[in-house]
């Protein structure tokens, strides 16, 4: 599978993470498999634990994300995926416009591994809870360390402001499972 390289948003510089890669790692009938790779870790602020279960603003600390828009139509997907194993999943009818919260068949499996220098987030999502397929993806990462400095990652950025929305940022292709 290929990996993304993420680069931090330059109007909001990361403390000590170097470097971020998401990759697929996995993807069938049942899951999609999504890894996130942060290197410089030692300062990463992890949210505790708080069980399974739907939550807003994950973003406001460390979070990763994924974004899927099916070909020929403004709507797309958000996933927010969170080391605490909570998790979001919103339907967007075009940019930023008619939020509602995607059905999902169960939960996605959220495992993160703290290392001193080196941080790996596995993310594990229902392909029942996909849009159609093919379509554009976005991976990205908000990262919070020590101090609350926050940096937002994605493949691209294209504005002045951090935006994982951006239709720029859906700088890949997530084809149907093989």
């Amino acid at each position: 599978m290929q990996n993304y390289p993420l680069t931090a948003h330059p109007a909001h510089p990361p403390l000590s993470v170097r470097a971020i890669e998401a990759r697929v790692i996995g993807f069938d009938a049942s899951l999609l498999r999504l890894r996130w790779r942060i290197e410089g870790a030692a300062k990463l602020v992890v949210p505790v634990f708080a069980g399974k279960g739907r939550a807003d603003g994950l973003w406001e600390t460390t979070c990763f994300e994924a974004f899927l828009k099916p070909e020929g139509g403004a709507a797309y997907v958000e996933l927010n995926l969170s080391p605490s194993e909570r998790w979001a999943a919103y339907d967007f009818a075009t940019y930023r416009d008619g939020m509602a919260q995607r059905p999902f068949p169960h939960e996605p499996h959220c495992a993160i591994r703290v290392g001193t220098d080196l941080t790996i987030f596995d993310a594990a999502v229902p392909s029942a809870g996909l849009p159609a397929l093919p379509a554009a993806m976005g991976l990205s990462a908000v990262i919070e360390e020590k101090g609350g400095v926050k940096s937002y990652w994605a493949m691209t950025h294209a504005s002045e402001k951090p935006d994982f929305h951006d239709a720029a940022c859906f700088a890949a292709v997530l084809e149907p499972p093989a």
